[in-house]
């Protein structure tokens, strides 16, 4: 019974943080409400699927899949490039459809020559608390603003809405406190549950909108047509599932760390599984005209906060995921959930992984070379956060979509930083 409460919140947990990205891509191409409801179906069934995956074939741990915030970009530039480089919104979505299936077997070359193996090395302490700080210093504006009921430039703070975030907040940093395991265990969940019922209250939450008359509806399969050939989708697939792959040896480490120092358990080493399954996970994708998924880093927050570290709820979890895609009227329920509540309980998540990542930064023997690497990763990473999205606009879309996501950008850097001073501390050692 306790796996299946626990299942339950991972449910409820793995719509809220990963609702978002279908609503604004589909926002973005013009699609209605029905073609929204229908992405969102085929993109949630798809992370339900690769949750179970991982679980199973790959990592073997409890990371749950989310839309890739990269393609999330990705999709957004190509929205612009209709009517330039697409005819229609249809062609534009068909080419991404491919780049999924192009990622997904890159992916798998990566996995199979080992390449993924040594790529984990660049992943020292320095670069995981780099990268944790700038993904909670990129996430928090948009909790904030979320909080606040802002969605976009020109909209007002809405007091109510931010009253009710705040206590929604404070619920949510009680129930985690609590000395009680069965509160403390589900908080997440019952912070959901409480500010759903008091958002409804206040009289500020969506109205649940009839997308379908079937009762039950399956995902269709290459919605937007055929695979096809793109050069310019090739290439950017390719670069992008390079950046995917240090996002998901980041939030494996991240875990590891959790599960290592909090639980007393040390995980095998499973990162080329994890690979492989991430590879089939995006041709999957492709398959479902969905969004390719990644792990997520903020899983560690959620497994910290309910200290729920048995995949077992974890499965149960992504299992009623899927089964809940199949039905339209369940699916356009939770997408009635009050956007501020997921982004209240989440803003609180979030705030468990500040401790963890400084704890990385502890952990790490060369304090000098490591202060070093995250000073000039952190500098440019928050620094291009302000740079404006218009600004990149006129480059091609792989440098558009990599510098104007700071989380990668800084990564990066502070990655080529810290080898050339390992590299540069070598030679000198040598000589």
């Amino acid at each position: 019974m306790k796996h299946l409460a626990g299942g339950i919140q991972w449910t409820v947990f793995l719509i809220a943080s990963s609702i978002a990205a279908p609503i604004a891509i589909a926002h973005v191409f013009g699609m209605d409400a029905v073609a929204t409801s229908l992405f969102m179906q085929r993109t949630i069934f798809v992370l339900g699927i690769a949750c179970l995956i991982q679980a199973f074939l790959g990592h073997r741990m409890p990371i749950n899949e989310g839309p890739a915030g990269l393609w999330w970009g990705i999709y957004v530039v190509y929205a612009g490039m209709v009517g330039i480089f697409y005819s229609t919104s249809t062609d534009a979505l068909q080419a991404l459809q491919s780049g999924m299936l192009y990622s997904g077997v890159l992916f798998i070359i990566l996995a199979a020559t080992g390449v993924i193996t040594k790529m984990k090395a660049l992943f020292t302490p320095a670069i995981t608390f780099t990268y944790l700080l700038l993904l909670i210093l990129q996430l928090s504006g948009t909790f904030i603003k979320g909080m606040m009921g802002v969605e976009e430039a020109g909209d007002h703070l809405d007091p109510i809405i931010l009253g009710g975030s705040f206590v929604v907040l404070l619920i949510t940093f009680i129930a985690m406190a609590n000395k009680r395991p069965t509160v403390s265990k589900y908080a997440v969940l019952i912070s959901i549950l409480f500010g759903w019922g008091l958002f409804l209250l206040l009289g500020k939450t969506p109205t649940v909108a009839k997308v379908s008359d079937q009762f039950i509806q399956l995902p269709q399969l290459f919605v937007y047509g055929k695979p096809v050939w793109d050069g310019g989708v090739l290439v950017t697939a390719i670069f992008i599932t390079f950046l995917l792959v240090a996002n998901m040896l980041a939030s494996i480490r991240v875990m590891e760390h959790l599960l290592t120092h909090s639980f007393n358990i040390t995980p095998p080493d499973r990162l080329r599984q994890g690979a492989f399954a991430s590879g089939f996970i995006h041709l999957i994708a492709g398959l479902f005209s969905a969004i390719g998924s990644v792990p997520i880093s903020g899983s560690a927050g959620f497994v910290g906060t309910t200290r729920m570290h048995s995949i077992k709820p974890f499965i149960i979890g992504s299992g009623l995921l899927v089964l809940m895609t199949l039905f339209p009227s369940v699916m356009a329920f939770f997408a009635a959930l009050p956007a501020p509540v997921a982004y209240a309980v989440t803003f609180a998540i979030f705030t468990k992984m500040v401790s963890m990542a400084f704890n990385e930064l502890d952990a790490d023997p060369e304090k000098e070379r490591a202060r070093q690497a995250v000073a000039f990763g952190l500098m440019v990473g928050v620094g291009t956060m302000f740079v404006p999205a218009e600004s990149l606009s006129e480059l091609p879309a792989i440098i558009a979509s990599t510098l104007s996501n700071g989380l990668i950008t800084g990564t990066i850097l502070a990655i080529l930083i810290e080898q050339f001073m390992i590299g540069r501390s070598k030679k000198k050692a040598n000589h």
